[in-house]
């Protein structure tokens, strides 16, 4: 069976993610301790005290879904004889997850990394002027037809997540998401949901986080990933350190191409997908977008066993 391991993006953070890690494997503790080491701030007690309002700002949500899911990762590859996944892939916030599970970058650069990056998508544009909505129920033709309709040069619409085949984010100027997703209603989507977020992430409103980000890649080491990462910005596997940079940059301001990567990954023979970090967003997208595929969620420790029989890997006694 070749498989492949996806990690999620942001909006699946909860107080408490990942103490059950934590607490059982000095692997994951480990992780955790880095990460805090590497931000000069204690992550983990956000991460496992809270408050919400505090874990659910981007700039401590983002390090925080990626730790979390690199101690589940490091929990899983310490009881598994050998990981070899055929690709690894994430969501938006998760690709940078999946860059430091293949190695291309160390954990205290990929937590530093999403820090700038949430601060970045923070300043960005000014609290109000943008907006998200998930249009659910429409194919990608019309709804990329109801943003071209809406845009124009000063205010504008556009895809930028493409989840499933049945559910489309689109994100831009607060008044012309609004339209769309109006319109979106008129045109018979089963649903349009004004999201709630603090920024229009990776909309062309995005663009200066390309110019931050630039200039935090250059204190960092990388290397080329173990594993090849298939890229959100154009469903194909990053293998060099240029693509990797380059990718990561376009992907703050593009579309998160998702149908297209798993699809990608499908063709190229996975079947069979893991899912690790909190929540099972994913996995349950997966399903929509490939369903004759085999899709299991490692988000708690009492999964580490099944997670292994579900790949193939060494049996936990």
């Amino acid at each position: 069976m070749a498989y492949a391991f996806v990690f999620p993006g942001q909006g699946v953070q909860e107080v408490g993610m990942g103490k059950d890690f934590y607490g059982e494997f000095s692997v994951s503790r480990e992780i955790f301790l880095r990460a805090d080491e590497a931000l000069g701030f204690p992550l983990s007690k956000v991460v496992f005290e809270g408050p919400e309002d505090e874990l659910t700002k981007t700039e401590y949500a983002q390090p925080a879904i990626l730790t979390v899911s690199i101690a589940a990762f490091e929990a899983l590859k310490a009881i598994s004889e050998d990981l070899s996944p055929s690709f690894v892939a994430g969501h938006s916030l998760g690709e940078y997850t999946a860059l430091v599970a293949s190695e291309a970058l160390e954990l205290e650069d990929g937590v530093r990394l999403v820090n700038i990056r949430g601060k970045l998508m923070q300043q960005a544009v000014p609290l109000g002027v943008g907006a998200m909505a998930a249009i659910i129920g429409l194919n990608k033709e019309i709804v990329e037809e109801l943003c071209q309709f809406v845009s124009t040069a000063e205010c504008l619409c556009e895809p930028v997540n493409y989840n499933s085949p049945q559910q489309i984010v689109v994100s831009g100027h607060a008044e012309a998401v609004k339209r769309v997703a109006e319109l979106a209603k008129e045109r018979g989507a089963r649903r349009a949901l004004m999201l709630n977020v603090s920024a229009p992430f990776h909309s062309r409103l995005m663009r200066p986080v390309a110019e931050g980000l630039a200039e935090a890649f250059k204190s960092c080491e990388w290397r080329r990933p173990k594993w090849p990462v298939v890229a959100n910005v154009n469903a194909k596997p990053l293998e060099s350190v240029e693509e990797i940079q380059d990718a990561l940059l376009l992907q703050s301001y593009n579309p998160v191409l998702w149908t297209q990567s798993v699809d990608f990954m499908k063709t190229a023979g996975v079947d069979a997908f893991l899912e690790i970090g909190p929540g099972n967003v994913l996995a349950g997208l997966i399903k929509k977008i490939a369903k004759d595929v085999k899709v299991y969620s490692l988000d708690c420790s009492d999964k580490l066993k099944e997670a292994l029989d579900f790949i193939g890997g060494a049996k936990v006694e």
